[in-house]
């Protein structure tokens, strides 16, 4: 897409601070972040949410997940913990409309929701 700023991330046309990166997933750390580490992990492919990427490729799903979790394990959090956070339309919370995992992590992480 044109006009999807992570699309436009992924291309290096908008810096970002890298984490994670393979041939299908790019990672880096969100510019607000709600953690001690919060990070965005994304599909190279452009896909509107985790409702139409699951429709129409769900490997990337795993792809995503399977890249979480390496870098879960290289930074030591599979055993302290850690959240994954995807939002499915506005109401929900989405600003950006190319389906992203929010990874938080670093500290004792308290209940969510009203």
């Amino acid at each position: 897409m044109n006009d999807c700023l992570f699309c436009k991330i992924i291309k290096g046309e908008i810096p970002s601070s890298e984490v994670f990166s393979n041939e299908n997933v790019y990672a880096f750390k969100d510019l607000h972040p709600m953690a001690k580490i919060h990070n965005l992990f994304i599909h190279r492919e452009h896909s509107h949410d985790i409702n139409a990427m699951s429709k129409t490729s769900p490997e990337q799903v795993v792809d995503v997940y399977k890249a979480i979790l390496k870098w879960t394990q290289d930074e030591k959090l599979d055993s302290s913990g850690f959240r994954v956070v995807t939002n499915c339309g506005p109401d929900a919370g989405q600003t950006v409309f190319h389906t992203h995992f929010h990874v938080l992590a670093g500290e004792k992480l308290g209940r969510f929701g009203k």
